[in-house]
């Protein structure tokens, strides 16, 4: 197993990507603290990783909450006496041009697409640099390696998780704590609501993705969570910085 034994924590795990990340992740022998906006999402996560004889927790986490954050860190560390691995997923979409979106909504997307992530690795890091060493991934998007018309939220936030990630790729590197950020295309998950919208309806939104995606389709959550294997692991124990996109040659 290749995280047998590891401690991993993930917030936004409810749903879509951050649960499939969890599930694979457990399989693959770690111990998962399952953290969601939402109790019930989050049971259900730690649930059915359970139900595959694996091992997890569920925990509500507000990832706009500094020291809900911090708390529930350090607990996890003083509790199970390492953190090896995060994810931290949790992220927002918001759709419009300029002229479309509020300052209050920029300050949002923000809020959840860059700033908790700082907070996250800003918290895990005296429990990894203690360790010596530990995984971090980021959820930013190949919005953050491109540009999405008319998502300029979205495509702005996500390019700035990118630069973070690559900023403390570079300044911890030498304590080996890795920091890369897991870049997908579109995924067949909720999240997708912004674009659906933008585009017009799910039908517009399905023909996009069989006309534009050089494959020809969606991903699926399975193929996500296999990229996240991949940061968490060994396998990828000389990678720190990556922009891992996986979006079927999308931003080609």
């Amino acid at each position: 197993m290749m995280l047998k034994d590891r401690v991993a924590f993930v917030t936004g795990a409810g749903s879509g990507i951050g649960r499939a990340g969890a599930i694979a992740m457990a399989r693959e022998g770690a111990h998962v603290v399952v953290t969601d906006l939402r109790h019930d999402l989050a049971d259900e996560t730690a649930a059915l990783i359970r139900q595959e004889g694996g091992s997890a927790e569920a925990k509500v986490l507000d990832v706009r909450d500094d020291a809900a954050i911090r708390a529930e860190i350090d607990r996890i560390a003083a509790e199970l006496g390492r953190i090896d691995v995060v994810h931290s997923h949790a992220g927002l979409q918001i759709a419009g041009k300029l002229e479309e979106v509020t300052a209050d909504q920029m300050d949002a997307a923000w809020a959840l697409n860059v700033r908790s992530h700082f907070v996250v690795s800003n918290a895990v890091l005296p429990h990894m640099r203690r360790q010596g060493g530990g995984s971090v991934i980021v959820t930013a998007s190949n919005s953050g390696c491109q540009y999405d018309r008319g998502m300029i939220s979205y495509a702005t936030t996500k390019h700035a998780a990118v630069a973070m990630v690559r900023q403390m790729a570079a300044d911890y590197a030498r304590e080996n704590i890795r920091f890369n950020a897991l870049c997908p295309g579109f995924v067949d998950t909720p999240f997708n609501a912004g674009f659906e919208k933008q585009m017009g309806g799910r039908r517009q939104l399905e023909t996009y993705v069989s006309d534009t995606i050089p494959m020809g389709r969606w991903a699926s959550v399975e193929e996500i969570a296999d990229g996240i294997l991949f940061l968490a692991s060994e396998k990828s124990s000389f990678v720190t910085g990556l922009a891992l996109v996986i979006d079927g040659g999308e931003i080609l």
